[in-house]
Protein backbone atom coordinates (compact mmCIF):
# COMPACT_ATOMS: atom_id res chain seq x y z
CA UNK A 1 0.00 0.00 0.00
CA UNK A 2 1.21 3.30 -0.84
CA UNK A 3 0.96 6.88 0.57
CA UNK A 4 -1.43 7.64 -1.61
CA UNK A 5 -3.50 4.78 -1.10
CA UNK A 6 -5.41 3.75 1.79
CA UNK A 7 -8.64 2.38 3.64
CA UNK A 8 -11.02 4.97 5.42
CA UNK A 9 -12.13 2.36 7.92
CA UNK A 10 -14.43 4.58 9.17
CA UNK A 11 -16.54 4.92 5.80
CA UNK A 12 -15.41 1.31 4.66
CA UNK A 13 -14.02 3.51 1.09
CA UNK A 14 -10.88 2.89 -0.38
CA UNK A 15 -8.84 6.05 -1.19
CA UNK A 16 -6.25 5.69 -4.38
CA UNK A 17 -4.32 8.98 -5.59
CA UNK A 18 -6.97 11.13 -3.93
CA UNK A 19 -9.85 9.87 -5.60
CA UNK A 20 -13.01 7.33 -3.24
CA UNK A 21 -14.91 4.77 -4.02
CA UNK A 22 -16.56 2.07 -2.29
CA UNK A 23 -14.70 -0.94 -0.98
CA UNK A 24 -16.00 -3.83 -3.10
CA UNK A 25 -19.49 -5.42 -1.26
CA UNK A 26 -19.97 -9.10 -2.63
CA UNK A 27 -22.57 -8.98 -0.24
CA UNK A 28 -24.47 -6.72 -2.64
CA UNK A 29 -26.06 -9.56 -5.16
CA UNK A 30 -28.03 -7.83 -7.87
CA UNK A 31 -29.19 -9.61 -11.18
CA UNK A 32 -27.37 -8.37 -14.40
CA UNK A 33 -29.57 -7.92 -17.72
CA UNK A 34 -27.62 -8.40 -21.50
CA UNK A 35 -29.43 -8.74 -24.70
CA UNK A 36 -29.02 -12.29 -24.63
CA UNK A 37 -29.08 -13.12 -20.67
CA UNK A 38 -29.85 -12.25 -17.98
CA UNK A 39 -27.65 -12.98 -14.49
CA UNK A 40 -30.26 -13.73 -11.56
CA UNK A 41 -28.57 -14.18 -7.92
CA UNK A 42 -28.42 -17.83 -7.36
CA UNK A 43 -30.78 -19.30 -4.76
CA UNK A 44 -31.78 -22.59 -2.90
CA UNK A 45 -34.86 -22.73 -5.50
CA UNK A 46 -32.73 -22.68 -8.16
CA UNK A 47 -30.88 -26.32 -7.48
CA UNK A 48 -33.85 -28.74 -8.49
CA UNK A 49 -33.03 -26.97 -12.24
CA UNK A 50 -29.40 -26.45 -11.99
CA UNK A 51 -29.01 -30.39 -10.77
CA UNK A 52 -29.50 -31.85 -13.72
CA UNK A 53 -27.52 -29.47 -15.59
CA UNK A 54 -24.46 -29.87 -13.14
CA UNK A 55 -24.75 -33.97 -13.71
CA UNK A 56 -23.71 -33.74 -17.25
CA UNK A 57 -21.04 -35.43 -18.05
CA UNK A 58 -19.61 -32.90 -20.08
CA UNK A 59 -20.38 -29.93 -17.72
CA UNK A 60 -18.69 -32.50 -14.85
CA UNK A 61 -15.87 -32.78 -16.67
CA UNK A 62 -14.55 -29.66 -17.96
CA UNK A 63 -15.27 -27.93 -14.55
CA UNK A 64 -13.32 -30.61 -12.89
CA UNK A 65 -15.81 -31.93 -10.79
CA UNK A 66 -15.86 -35.50 -10.97
CA UNK A 67 -12.62 -37.68 -11.63
CA UNK A 68 -13.48 -40.07 -14.30
CA UNK A 69 -16.31 -39.74 -17.26
CA UNK A 70 -18.05 -43.02 -15.73
CA UNK A 71 -18.36 -41.31 -11.99
CA UNK A 72 -22.19 -39.54 -11.37
CA UNK A 73 -22.38 -35.80 -9.97
CA UNK A 74 -21.09 -35.95 -6.24
CA UNK A 75 -24.07 -34.35 -4.67
CA UNK A 76 -28.44 -34.52 -4.68
CA UNK A 77 -30.89 -31.65 -5.26
CA UNK A 78 -31.15 -31.38 -1.23
CA UNK A 79 -27.51 -30.74 -0.93
CA UNK A 80 -27.30 -28.60 -3.75
CA UNK A 81 -30.12 -26.41 -2.11
CA UNK A 82 -28.19 -26.25 0.81
CA UNK A 83 -24.69 -25.29 -0.90
CA UNK A 84 -26.70 -22.60 -3.17
CA UNK A 85 -28.42 -21.34 -0.06
CA UNK A 86 -24.97 -20.82 2.10
CA UNK A 87 -23.36 -19.18 -1.41
CA UNK A 88 -26.72 -16.70 -1.38
CA UNK A 89 -25.47 -15.51 2.14
CA UNK A 90 -21.48 -15.51 1.43
CA UNK A 91 -19.67 -12.36 1.66
CA UNK A 92 -16.70 -13.18 -0.54
CA UNK A 93 -18.77 -14.75 -3.71
CA UNK A 94 -21.66 -14.00 -6.08
CA UNK A 95 -23.09 -17.25 -7.58
CA UNK A 96 -25.59 -16.13 -10.61
CA UNK A 97 -27.61 -18.72 -12.76
CA UNK A 98 -27.57 -17.57 -16.56
CA UNK A 99 -31.05 -17.48 -17.82
CA UNK A 100 -31.69 -16.88 -21.43
CA UNK A 101 -34.09 -14.10 -22.41
CA UNK A 102 -35.71 -15.50 -24.69
CA UNK A 103 -36.78 -18.91 -23.61
CA UNK A 104 -36.63 -18.13 -19.64
CA UNK A 105 -34.63 -21.09 -19.54
CA UNK A 106 -31.33 -21.62 -17.26
CA UNK A 107 -28.82 -22.62 -18.94
CA UNK A 108 -25.75 -22.08 -16.81
CA UNK A 109 -23.86 -20.47 -13.74
CA UNK A 110 -21.53 -17.64 -13.84
CA UNK A 111 -19.77 -16.87 -10.28
CA UNK A 112 -17.73 -14.45 -8.78
CA UNK A 113 -15.59 -16.32 -5.47
CA UNK A 114 -12.31 -16.11 -3.05
CA UNK A 115 -12.81 -11.82 -3.26
CA UNK A 116 -9.63 -10.21 -1.82
CA UNK A 117 -10.48 -6.69 -0.74
CA UNK A 118 -6.89 -5.87 0.57
CA UNK A 119 -6.07 -6.59 -3.29
CA UNK A 120 -9.33 -5.69 -5.07
CA UNK A 121 -9.39 -9.30 -6.96
CA UNK A 122 -11.64 -12.18 -7.19
CA UNK A 123 -11.69 -15.30 -9.09
CA UNK A 124 -13.96 -16.60 -11.82
CA UNK A 125 -15.65 -19.44 -13.43
CA UNK A 126 -18.77 -20.14 -15.60
CA UNK A 127 -20.30 -23.07 -17.50
CA UNK A 128 -23.33 -23.08 -19.49
CA UNK A 129 -24.90 -26.62 -20.43
CA UNK A 130 -26.51 -27.10 -24.40
CA UNK A 131 -26.72 -23.54 -25.42
CA UNK A 132 -22.77 -23.68 -26.46
CA UNK A 133 -22.08 -21.40 -29.74
CA UNK A 134 -24.74 -18.52 -29.58
CA UNK A 135 -22.84 -16.04 -27.79
CA UNK A 136 -24.72 -16.52 -24.48
CA UNK A 137 -21.33 -17.44 -22.69
CA UNK A 138 -19.52 -14.67 -23.84
CA UNK A 139 -22.42 -12.03 -23.16
CA UNK A 140 -22.33 -13.85 -19.46
CA UNK A 141 -18.53 -13.38 -19.28
CA UNK A 142 -18.71 -9.41 -20.23
CA UNK A 143 -21.23 -8.86 -17.69
CA UNK A 144 -19.53 -10.76 -14.84
CA UNK A 145 -16.91 -8.17 -15.72
CA UNK A 146 -18.46 -5.61 -15.90
CA UNK A 147 -20.01 -5.89 -12.13
CA UNK A 148 -16.57 -6.60 -11.22
CA UNK A 149 -14.82 -3.73 -12.62
CA UNK A 150 -17.43 -0.90 -13.01
CA UNK A 151 -20.02 -2.08 -9.83
CA UNK A 152 -17.29 -3.58 -7.37
CA UNK A 153 -14.25 -1.35 -8.36
CA UNK A 154 -11.38 -4.67 -8.16
CA UNK A 155 -8.34 -4.11 -9.95
CA UNK A 156 -7.47 -7.81 -11.25
CA UNK A 157 -10.28 -11.17 -12.03
CA UNK A 158 -8.68 -14.47 -12.84
CA UNK A 159 -9.58 -17.74 -13.59
CA UNK A 160 -8.21 -21.33 -14.22
CA UNK A 161 -8.87 -23.33 -17.19
CA UNK A 162 -8.11 -27.19 -18.28
CA UNK A 163 -5.88 -27.88 -21.24
CA UNK A 164 -8.69 -30.19 -22.73
CA UNK A 165 -11.06 -26.85 -22.87
CA UNK A 166 -9.82 -24.66 -25.70
CA UNK A 167 -13.00 -23.80 -26.69
CA UNK A 168 -13.97 -21.96 -22.70
CA UNK A 169 -9.88 -20.54 -23.41
CA UNK A 170 -10.86 -19.16 -26.37
CA UNK A 171 -13.57 -17.12 -25.11
CA UNK A 172 -11.90 -15.71 -22.54
CA UNK A 173 -9.02 -14.56 -24.53
CA UNK A 174 -12.04 -12.93 -26.79
CA UNK A 175 -12.66 -10.85 -23.31
CA UNK A 176 -9.60 -9.39 -22.79
CA UNK A 177 -7.95 -12.45 -20.21
CA UNK A 178 -4.25 -13.46 -20.77
CA UNK A 179 -2.47 -16.68 -19.99
CA UNK A 180 -0.35 -16.17 -17.13
CA UNK A 181 1.57 -19.53 -16.45
CA UNK A 182 0.41 -22.97 -16.72
CA UNK A 183 0.01 -25.51 -13.32
CA UNK A 184 1.31 -28.34 -15.16
CA UNK A 185 -0.80 -32.08 -14.42
CA UNK A 186 -2.84 -29.81 -11.80
CA UNK A 187 -6.36 -32.51 -12.64
CA UNK A 188 -6.13 -36.23 -12.51
CA UNK A 189 -8.83 -37.16 -14.85
CA UNK A 190 -9.54 -40.90 -16.09
CA UNK A 191 -6.10 -42.12 -14.95
CA UNK A 192 -4.16 -39.22 -16.70
CA UNK A 193 -3.42 -35.63 -15.59
CA UNK A 194 -4.31 -32.34 -16.70
CA UNK A 195 -2.87 -29.00 -17.25
CA UNK A 196 -4.26 -26.40 -15.93
CA UNK A 197 -4.30 -22.68 -17.57
CA UNK A 198 -4.06 -19.42 -15.18
CA UNK A 199 -5.71 -16.74 -17.29
CA UNK A 200 -6.39 -12.94 -15.70
CA UNK A 201 -7.39 -9.63 -17.01
CA UNK A 202 -6.65 -6.39 -15.28
CA UNK A 203 -9.34 -3.19 -14.87
CA UNK A 204 -7.08 -1.41 -16.77
CA UNK A 205 -7.20 -3.51 -19.55
CA UNK A 206 -11.08 -3.64 -19.35
CA UNK A 207 -11.26 -0.09 -19.18
CA UNK A 208 -8.86 0.00 -22.62
CA UNK A 209 -11.06 -2.51 -24.30
CA UNK A 210 -14.48 -1.16 -23.64
CA UNK A 211 -12.61 2.55 -24.96
CA UNK A 212 -11.22 0.57 -28.25
CA UNK A 213 -7.75 1.80 -27.06
CA UNK A 214 -5.15 -0.82 -27.07
CA UNK A 215 -3.49 -2.20 -23.52
CA UNK A 216 -0.84 -2.92 -25.77
CA UNK A 217 1.57 -1.13 -28.66
CA UNK A 218 1.16 -2.88 -32.00
CA UNK A 219 4.30 -5.65 -33.03
CA UNK A 220 7.16 -3.29 -34.52
CA UNK A 221 8.07 -4.69 -38.25
CA UNK A 222 6.81 -5.29 -41.60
Amino acid sequence: MTASDHYDLSSDRRWHDGAVTPAPDFSRKQALAGELIRLVPARREHAAVLHPLLADAEVSRLTGTVRSSTVPAPWSVDELAEIYARWSRAEDRIVWVIEEVATGRIVGESVLNDLDEDNLSCGFRIWISGARGRGLGSEAVELTLRHAFEDQGLHRVSLEVYAFNPRARHVYEKAGFRLEGTLREALLFDGGWVDAHVMGILAEQWRSRQGGVPTDPPPAGP
